[in-house]
């Protein structure tokens, strides 16, 4: 950890040339409206568009923003893990690359590290929170099925688990990001799962969340985070997500 980083942005991206410019504009203005050194990493993921060299172009001019240019696609969760490892500040963020959550809401996030909390996350499912969608209806119902089932198996107290704004402490991200093993879209679940199995307090906050229907989220996906969430209550079962132990040499 960087004592001189407040805070660390982490954006995975995949094929964002049309959407990541905006985002990079907005977050410009929040990082220059603060007194607080941040940096935010870009991680693309085997982009095959000009992603990246728009990273660059704009970090000409916002030195605090550097990317990490995968070659290869690994899946959401490999680079959000691979930007968390990466960052260096007291508190780590990661958000997703279309601003669907505003990152103003750091704003609202950063006082309950304060009060004892370790991870905090936006939600679209609590009171307060506000949804501006133009998906199709059955993404809809299936992601309200989705988040029962996921309730029900792995964590019934948090009531969205996939939403794309998700903050830690950087003691939090170094351990639970450690003991991370899924890369796929159902990551997000094994990491709130991995935060309760270490004892790190998880607060769960309502947002606005902006879905402008151009998601790059697949019907084939909810058959795969379906599938993640099998592998992770298996994990469960089996103990996988102890705190690793420091063994101390003779």
């Amino acid at each position: 950890m960087d004592k001189d980083i407040f805070l660390s942005v982490i954006i995975p991206a995949y094929n964002e040339e049309h959407r990541i410019a905006h985002t990079l504009e907005v977050i410009g203005k929040y990082v220059a409206s603060k007194n607080f050194a941040c940096e935010v990493l870009v991680v693309s993921d085997g982009s095959r568009d000009r992603t990246a060299d728009i990273v660059r172009e704009y970090s000409g001019r916002m030195p605090w923003l550097r990317v990490l240019d995968n070659t290869e696609n690994h899946g959401k969760g490999y680079v959000v893990r691979q930007g968390m490892r990466e960052a260096r500040g007291q508190y780590r963020l990661f958000m997703d690359a279309d601003n669907s959550v505003s990152i103003e809401y750091m704003d609202t996030f950063v006082p309950y590290f304060s009060q004892g909390y370790d991870v905090v996350i936006g939600s679209i499912e609590i009171a307060g929170a506000k949804i501006e969608e133009h998906a199709a209806w059955y993404r809809r119902a299936l992601g309200h099925y989705a988040k029962l089932l996921i309730r029900a198996l792995a964590i019934w107290e948090i009531h969205d688990t996939q939403r794309g704004f998700k903050m830690f402490s950087a003691r939090a991200a170094q351990e639970v990001f450690a003991l991370q093993t899924l890369t796929g879209w159902g990551f997000d679940i094994e990491i709130l799962v991995i935060s309760k199995k270490l004892g790190y307090k998880i607060k769960e906050l309502p947002v606005v969340w902006n879905n402008m229907g151009e998601s790059k989220v697949k019907l084939s996906a909810y058959i795969t985070t379906l599938k993640d969430l099998f592998m992770v209550r298996w994990n469960m079962m089996m103990g996988k997500y102890r705190r690793k132990q420091v063994t101390k040499s003779a």
